[in-house]
């Protein structure tokens, strides 16, 4: 894999995009003020969630590049609940920014880092986490949900 993006710059970038998806076509707004502030419940849940991720990976001291290899599996936390929660709660802020900006334009955003994960980050961490931990792995993904 050439082109390597990590997920905190790829969340900033759907951020951005968002935003200017938001200003490009005003049409789409869908939910008023101050309705919209809602999203920022999410955005922050999301945010806490990615962070509590990095900080599980801190305290163990495994890799959190996604394209550096893994040096630790890790299960605990809220490893337990999803095998990639710190995609999870990227997603899920961007899901709630989409709902601060109130625009369905800014739902493409959010789709975007969405498949970029699913289909891209995920299936190449998972590659390696199989080629690095192999059967102690696949028990886990048998145990644990990929989102939730």
């Amino acid at each position: 894999m050439k082109f390597k993006l990590l997920p905190p710059f790829l969340f900033l970038f759907c951020c951005f995009l968002m935003f200017f998806l938001t200003v490009s076509v005003p049409q789409l707004a869908f939910l008023p003020t101050p309705y919209n502030y809602f999203g920022f419940v999410l955005f922050f849940v999301g945010l806490s969630i990615v962070r509590k991720g990095q900080l599980i990976f801190k305290a163990v001291e495994t890799e959190i590049n996604t394209f550096k290899p893994p040096k630790r599996l890790v299960t605990d936390g809220l490893f337990r609940y999803s095998r990639n929660p710190i995609y999870l709660g990227f997603t899920l802020a961007l899901l709630g920014w989409a709902i601060v900006l109130g625009n369905l334009a800014a739902l493409d955003g959010v789709l975007l880092f969405f498949l970029a994960a699913h289909f891209w980050c995920i299936p190449f961490e998972e590659k390696a986490m199989k080629n690095e931990f192999g059967t102690v792995y696949e028990q886990y993904k048998k145990q644990v949900r990929r989102w939730l």
